[in-house]
Formats: C-alpha cells, sequence, structure tokens
C-alpha cells in the first residue's frame, strides 16, 4: 500500500513527541506531561502502525521503553530486560486483557494479583550472598544507571538480607519503585520553601530528583522508600509459585510491598476493587496513578510470555483523569503540514492534573459542532483520552448572551486559498498545497523524494536553510536554484561538490514520467497507483486539469472524495501557478503511447508478511508493472492475496473471505510467466 503524507507526518509528530516526553521522564526525571497524556500518545502511534505497518518509521519507539542514560552515571546493562506495562483505561479495555488472556489459558483457572500502581522511579536491586551490591534505574530498559551508593540510603531498604524461617539466595534481583510518601513530600517542601528553596511539583519528581544526585548525602537526608514488585532473578529458585506468594516471600527479608494487594478469582472482582480503590486512593500513604493485574500463577505467566515490549500477562489499569473548568477566550485555525485546517481554543489558563492548560485542539468543524464550543463558553477541559488536553463538555448554562457560533473560514488563513472539505471527510484542507507556507516542508519532501522527482540532495536540513534564506518558497523555485549557486556555497557544509552535485541531480529529474510528475504534486489521495491509472487514462496534463468529476470517478482506483481532491487542487489558483512555472522549467516526460490492456489491470491485489527473496516494495512494484492495484488491507474487493512468513492478520481475513492465497514460490512464477522476473 502507499501511504500518503498524512500518515507518516502523524507518526513523525507523535515520534517526536514521544522522544521528547521520554526523554523528561526518563532521563531528566522532569515529566512534562501526565502519564495519562503519555500513554494516549503511544497508543495512537501504535494503532498507525498496526494499521499502516508498510509506514512504520525506523526510530519507531513502540518497542523501545525508555530513555538513554545520562553520562554523569555509570551505565549498567540489564540481564533480564526492565520491560514496561500495557495500559488499560475502561472496563471494556480491562476485559478484553482479560479475554485475551482466557484464550491463551483454555480451561484453566485464572487467578489475577492486584497491586498499587506506584508512581514512583523503578529501579532494580541486585543482592550477591545477602549483600546489597547494585542498584539500577530502567533507564531504556536495556541498560540504565548504576545509583548504587544513592539506595544504600533509603532507610526501609534491606542493605543485608537474613531470615529466620529460610536460607538466603546467593543471587536475588528484585524489582520495585522508589518513592516519596505523602507526609515525607509535604515535609521536604514545607521545608524547603522556608528556606527559600526550591519545591517539587509531585512526589515522584521528589524521589526521582533524590535519586539522581551525584551527592549520596542528599539523597540520604530525602524521605525515600522501596517498595518490591517482583523477582527478576533467584538462585536457587525461591520455591514460590505464585506472584502473590513471591511477594510474601520478599517480605521474609524485610521489603516492603504495596499496603494494599488484592486476590481475585475473576476479572469482575478485579474491577470492584478497581472502583474501590478510587475511592481509597486519597487515604493511601503514596501516590498511586492506577492498578497493576497480574496473572498470579507464575507457571501461566511463562506460557502467555511476552511481546517486544511488555508481558502478555499483566497490564496496568489507569485511573481516570481530572477536570477542570475555564473560559474559552478564542478559537484560532491552525494549518498543519500536509494542509489541515485544526480549530484550537485559547483558554483561560487553568491547572488540570498538575499541569496549566492554556490551548487545546478543537479537531476539526465537526467537533466544534458536536460540542457546540463558542467563544466565551465555560468548558470541562479533562487530561485523558483520543488527543489530551481535552474539551469534553460545554456549559450552556454558563454562555455569555454576544457568544457567536463559530464557521469553518473560507480561505486559509496562511496562503488565502480556498479551504475544501469533501462530503463525508471530517478534516478540512487548504487547497493551496504547492504554494501555502505551512505546507511548504511537506510539499519539498515529497516532492523531491525518490518515487516522486527523484532529487538527490535535497533533505530537510537543507530545505530548511534555503527557506530561511528565501530561496526555497515553493517547490518551483527548485528548479532556479542554480541562480543562487553563490548564495548555496554560505550554507554550513555545502561545498562546490555538493553544490553542483545537487544541480546535476535537479537537472536530470526535469525528464520523468508522467505518473511520477502527478505523483510528486502531493494531492490528496492520489499515491503512485493511483497517479499511475490517472497518467495511464488522462495521458496529458491539459487533459488531468480539464477533467470533470464524473470523467475522475471513472478512473481505476480513483473514488468519490479523492476525485474532489484533485478537482479541488486543479481549481486553486496558486497551484496553477506553480505547475506553469514548473513545466516553463523544462519538467517534461516522453509523449503518451496507445494504452494497453495489462493482464492485472485494475486487479487489487495485498501483500503480506514476509518473501525471502525479495522485499514487499519490489513485489508491490512487479504487481503495478502487470496493472494491479496493490492495497494495504485485504476487502471483499481482494483479487489475490501474496502471503510470505508471519503474514498474520491479513492473511486470516483473506482465508475467512475465501480470497485466493499465493505463497512466495506461487508468486514468483507468476511474475515469471509475465515476463517480470527471469529465468
Amino acid at each position: 500500500m502507499t501511504h500518503d503524507a498524512t500518515v507518516i507526518a502523524q507518526m513523525r509528530q507523535l515520534i517526536q513527541l514521544i522522544a521528547k516526553h521520554n526523554h523528561a521522564y526518563y532521563v531528566m526525571d522532569q515529566p512534562t506531561i501526565e502519564d495519562s497524556e503519555y500513554d494516549q500518545l503511544f497508543h495512537q502511534l501504535k494503532a498507525l502502525e498496526q494499521k499502516y505497518p508498510e509506514a512504520i518509521q525506523a526510530d519507531s519507539p513502540i518497542n523501545k521503553v525508555g530513555g538513554q542514560p545520562l553520562s554523569k552515571f555509570d551505565s549498567i546493562t540489564h540481564v533480564v530486560p526492565m520491560l514496561s506495562l500495557g495500559n488499560v483505561f475502561n472496563k471494556e479495555d480491562l476485559f478484553a486483557f482479560a479475554k485475551r488472556i482466557e484464550e491463551r489459558l483454555p480451561n484453566q483457572k485464572i487467578e489475577y494479583d492486584v497491586e498499587l500502581k506506584f508512581d514512583g522511579l523503578a529501579i532494580s536491586l541486585w543482592y550477591e550472598n545477602g549483600v546489597l551490591v547494585r542498584g539500577v534505574t530502567r533507564g531504556d530498559g536495556e541498560m540504565g544507571e548504576d545509583i548504587t551508593q544513592n539506595v544504600k540510603t533509603i532507610r526501609n531498604l534491606p542493605k543485608v538480607l537474613s531470615t529466620t524461617t529460610g536460607s538466603v539466595p546467593t543471587l536475588l534481583e528484585v524489582r520495585g519503585e522508589v518513592l516519596m510518601p505523602k507526609a515525607g513530600f509535604e515535609k521536604l517542601n514545607s521545608e524547603n520553601e522556608a528556606k527559600g528553596e526550591k519545591t517539587f511539583a509531585n512526589p515522584r519528581n521528589a524521589a526521582a530528583g533524590s535519586l539522581r544526585q551525584l551527592d549520596p548525602n542528599i539523597a540520604a537526608s530525602r524521605p525515600l522508600a522501596f517498595y518490591a514488585y517482583g523477582i527478576a532473578q533467584c538462585q536457587p529458585h525461591h520455591g514460590q509459585t505464585t506472584m502473590s506468594a513471591s511477594l510474601d516471600w520478599l517480605t521474609q527479608f524485610g521489603f516492603a510491598i504495596g499496603e494494599k494487594h488484592f486476590i481475585c478469582d475473576s476479572i469482575q472482582d478485579v474491577q470492584a476493587i478497581y472502583e474501590q480503590m478510587i475511592i481509597d486512593r486519597p487515604r493511601l500513604l503514596v501516590e498511586i496513578d492506577g492498578m497493576v493485574i497480574k496473572v498470579n500463577d507464575l507457571k501461566q505467566q511463562q506460557t502467555l510470555g511476552f511481546l517486544s515490549r511488555e508481558p502478555r500477562w499483566a497490564t496496568a489499569y489507569k485511573f481516570p483523569a481530572v477536570a477542570a473548568l475555564t473560559t474559552v477566550d478564542n478559537i484560532d485555525w491552525q494549518v498543519g503540514r500536509t494542509g489541515t485546517i485544526t480549530p484550537v481554543a485559547r483558554l483561560n489558563p487553568v491547572a488540570v492534573g498538575g499541569v496549566t492548560v492554556s490551548n487545546v485542539t478543537l479537531h476539526n468543524i465537526g467537533e466544534i459542532h458536536r460540542l457546540d464550543v463558542r467563544v466565551g463558553d465555560t468548558v470541562s477541559v479533562y487530561r485523558s483520552g483520543d488527543v489530551i488536553p481535552k474539551v469534553e463538555k460545554v456549559w450552556p448554562e454558563f454562555r455569555p448572551v454576544d457568544a457567536v457560533e463559530v464557521q469553518l473560514p473560507k480561505c486559509c488563513p496562511v496562503c488565502e486559498s480556498p479551504i475544501v472539505m469533501p462530503e463525508g471527510e471530517a478534516l478540512a484542507r487548504c487547497s493551496g498545497g504547492l504554494y501555502c507556507a505551512a505546507q511548504r516542508i511537506e510539499a519539498i519532501r515529497h516532492f523531491v523524494s525518490r518515487k516522486a522527482m527523484d532529487i538527490e540532495g535535497l533533505g530537510d536540513r537543507w530545505a530548511e536553510s534555503l527557506l530561511h534564506l528565501n530561496l526555497l518558497n515553493d517547490v518551483a523555485d527548485i528548479y532556479h536554484l542554480h541562480e543562487h549557486r553563490e548564495k548555496l556555497l554560505t550554507i554550513e557544509k555545502m561545498g562546490e561538490k555538493s553544490v553542483q552535485n545537487l544541480m546535476d541531480s535537479i537537472e536530470n529529474s526535469k525528464k520523468t514520467s508522467f505518473s511520477n510528475f502527478i505523483f510528486a504534486l502531493g494531492i490528496r489521495g492520489v499515491g503512485e497507483t493511483t497517479a499511475r491509472m490517472l497518467a495511464n487514462t488522462f495521458q496529458t496534463l491539459d487533459a488531468l486539469r480539464t477533467a470533470d468529476l464524473e470523467a475522475l470517478k471513472k478512473t481505476p482506483d480513483v473514488g468519490d472524495i479523492t476525485a474532489e481532491w484533485i478537482i479541488d487542487f486543479f481549481q486553486a489558483p496558486h497551484n496553477l501557478e506553480v505547475l506553469d512555472r514548473l513545466l516553463a522549467a523544462g519538467i517534461h516526460w516522453d509523449a503518451p503511447t496507445a494504452p494497453t490492456r495489462q493482464p492485472l489491470n485494475g486487479e487489487s491485489w495485498v501483500v503480506t508478511g514476509t518473501l525471502a527473496s525479495m522485499g514487499r516494495d519490489d513485489a508491490t512494484q512487479l504487481l503495478q508493472a502487470l496493472g494491479a492495484r496493490v492495497s494495504g488491507s485485504v476487502s471483499s474487493k481482494t483479487k489475490r492475496v501474496v502471503a510470505g512468513e508471519k503474514a498474520g492478520s491479513k492473511l486470516d481475513r483473506a482465508e475467512k473471505l475465501g480470497i485466493p492465497v499465493l505463497n512466495e514460490e506461487q508468486f514468483i512464477a507468476l511474475m515469471k510467466e509475465h515476463g517480470q522476473i527471469q529465468d
């Protein structure tokens, strides 16, 4: 499947946000968002990757845990990785978690260990022959920081293990959380305030900041506490068969565990405990942000195993977020890199869950109408849900008499091109994709990409520099860069050879194909396959520019909404200006030839799984060369599926729908039959 720029842009934005907050949370111990906000960002990216696996970015954090450790402490590799937990946020998610477990453990009795989810800093403790020898932070899950000297200052932590009921293991690795209990936190802040020193925003920051001090005396002066939640290694084996029993076993050595701990015979009982703990939460000695649900039987845990980032046998059940009331001071319209027009509510700043919120996206005009939100309205702002923070409710009883309904603007606030929103679409967009300043970087990135105009040497960094120098206001300016050679040479790391290589690449790109040129324009909904179908159907740019809606809809791979986007693109005056400049610069392609019917013309195929002899992109190109349309999802319209190793859910769906499936050997034989692969 060809993924348009919107999916990639969404992934890039989420990856950048997650990386930023990973660094703040795991490395700097100064989180800038609530856990619930982070969880939703993470799950948004995960959902996109599950829907569009071919578009997964190389630097995706989905299979990583935290952040790189700071250099001021020695780095230690975890023998057993410190994985994080998956999350559930409501009863339906919890029951779905239980159902997955029951499906993997058919006809077995399942007991759940329910623990407090501490809001602290996860660490690992090593004991050799009963003596504490090492304390390590989680770090990125694979490698953490050696904070042994600071850990040894924690008062409730046993430094030497002893017991009257058994023997001390030769090796014991205990995992747990370092916290600052509420009473100690309040006392610390009061004392610091009286001395005019820094106060902490919350107990977690205070605990993490204390453990990250290079001077152990500072950690020793702080009221820290350690609570164990699991055993990573034990030699000889502790002999316990359940999670709850292993925690109780740790208490004989002096380890503290959570003040609340439950064993539940059913997932319904787990839900009841969760609801009760929401009520009891304020009376606990420590801050928690949810419950941790684990399969109690250790053998069942072993059977269930792990995903790449988290265990299948445990999940965190997060508490609902708090809300606050504030007023909407204004509603502005922002233009994203892909042209999306997004309304943003400017709020009277309000503290929600410990963070001051002053801006919140309202997503689209449909959401504004659904909420009936107006400037001056009083609204409830939540810090959880799909996009965080979120306006959840409008209070019409507080509405001022002069409040005015919000309307979608007719013109882009950046370039004044028409704003369009086809029927059935939720998002409005600026139609000036080639011209709009807000979309320049995305338009340039797409235009120069390998499958478009294939201009090497014009990456994001140089494009940003050229924009800063006002040399690259739209894609047509690329073909005038040779007029500014001397200025190009002033850009850092852009020497004579680099400039010449770039000039050569730009010149070579002028000879292209009609389908590549159409794809390079970045028309919403027009990927590689659609561009090829448009080129085959209309043959010339003039025919495409003047095509009516009905003619476009008859083109293979062009749906009703995509047809409207094509019409809108060619009706935007600014886009036509840029097109004329591109053609005037010398971009050309071979004259059209009479179309021939290809053997797979118009058929919808899906490639899934791993092919041993080629990549999925290669297989896609082979199919497209025979006229097939390659999709990323299986539907009743799918003609055939090519399935490699680990094909997964797409193969399952194809079999369920009765769609013919070709293995790699059969696929290669078909390609040889049609001359695409030579013997």
